[in-house]
């Protein structure tokens, strides 16, 4: 429900008399790492936004915005932790876009965030215990939990017809909670797990667990992985040896290295990440090629949604402090409301300002169900010619 005042109006109109301020956000991702791949247009979609709302002049007075990126490693908390610390006590960071990876978003906000009273917003930590991790009211994801997710898998299998899978997962709170979520939809709707096992990122011979897993069998091997790490490796071994042929990729697999490394390899392989084909996508795409970067990129889309609620949050709040945005962020990110979508960002500012509120739908179709979560929507992908692509949405 909305919790707008109508005093927001008359608030906003004196947010000029304190003068403009030059806000920074700081954009935490994996940088380096096991998705480093995908987090180049994570972070163009976060400063695209953030580029809109400077140049539109509308925020809090006429406020900049400016990105500070840190390397969250997306796998060492400690690295991760280190950053964000750098990102709120040396750059003062009124917000945080991120983190990516599951294990180290929770590190930044049990560690950073919450000691220093900083709202986050992530596009992509899916781990489904951070739905009920304390936050003091300051995290949000524009990403489906993994819970989500493995609704989605099993669906995805049944369709193909699949009687028995093999699971191979990251050794993380990513890969666990996964691999757990599609186990236990699986199993739950009469489907067969063979075996489910972790592999280690960062090894140069995954022989040994692809052994294990053929002993095991199974119709399709579902890797819960990252493209640029243990996940790729996993399905080379598994392709050499023709232990499996036919693979599920799940989110952190997805991206353009998996056509770069296997390519007609993987011709009949499937798998989904989440996307939508609403009108604001459409949209997000066009301006990502106009910026220069693939806006059909796992959670480019979602960084993008996830830098525009935390400035709408801070219109709605009249204040860039963290402490006045978070309690905004679900009024700003759901009906009812004018909807609000890619590149209406102005707009969108202004109707705030003027005590309208907005019903911010961006490029995933936003909607913010339970503790501040996406509910989830996601794009079916099949590997045909060598290479995948979208078959529908889900």
């Amino acid at each position: 429900m909305k919790k707008l005042l109508a005093a927001t109006a008359s608030l906003a109109l004196m947010a000029g008399a304190a003068g403009a301020e030059d806000i920074k956000i700081g954009v935490i991702l994996g940088f380096t790492g096991p998705l480093e791949s995908i987090t180049p247009a994570m972070g163009a979609g976060a400063e695209l936004a953030m580029k809109e709302v400077t140049e539109s002049g509308k925020l809090l007075g006429g406020s900049t915005v400016t990105s500070v990126r840190g390397d969250s490693t997306c796998v060492d908390a400690a690295a991760a932790t280190a950053a964000a610390e750098r990102l709120v006590t040396t750059d003062k960071v009124n917000a945080i876009m991120g983190a990516d990876c599951s294990g180290v978003t929770g590190a930044i906000l049990a560690n950073v965030a919450m000691p220093n009273g900083i709202a986050m917003i992530s596009p992509s930590a899916t781990s489904p215990g951070l739905s009920t991790a304390e936050d003091n009211g300051l995290f949000f994801r524009t990403a489906p939990s993994d819970a989500r997710q493995g609704e989605i898998v099993r669906d995805i299998l049944k369709d193909h017809g699949v009687g028995s899978i093999a699971i191979t997962y990251t050794n993380n709170d990513y890969g666990k909670g996964l691999a757990e979520a599609i186990e236990r939809n699986w199993k739950e709707s009469g489907g067969t797990v063979t075996i489910s096992s972790a592999h280690e990122d960062g090894k140069a011979d995954y022989s040994a667990e692809v052994g294990a897993l053929a002993s095991a069998g199974g119709d399709v091997l579902v890797v819960a992985g990252y493209v640029d790490q243990g996940g790729s490796g996993v399905v080379r071994a598994a392709l050499d040896t023709g232990a499996f042929s036919t693979f599920y990729f799940p989110d952190g697999m997805v991206g353009e290295k998996l056509n770069e490394n296997f390519g007609a390899e993987l011709n009949g392989s499937y798998g989904a990440y989440p996307g939508t084909d609403s009108p604001g996508a459409a949209k997000f795409q066009e301006m990502a090629a106009g910026a220069g970067f693939d806006g059909t990129g796992p959670f480019a889309p979602e960084s993008y949604d996830a830098a525009a609620l935390i400035m709408f949050a801070m219109q709605a709040a009249n204040s860039s402090a963290s402490g006045d945005l978070a309690g905004k962020v679900l009024d700003v990110a759901n009906a009812p409301g004018e909807e609000i979508f890619p590149g209406e960002l102005a707009k969108g500012l202004e109707l705030i300002a003027a005590g309208t509120d907005i019903d911010y739908v961006g490029a995933t179709a936003v909607e913010l169900i339970g503790p501040g979560e996406s509910a989830g929507n996601y794009r079916e992908i099949e590997f045909k010619d060598g290479k995948y692509e979208t078959v529908k949405f889900r």
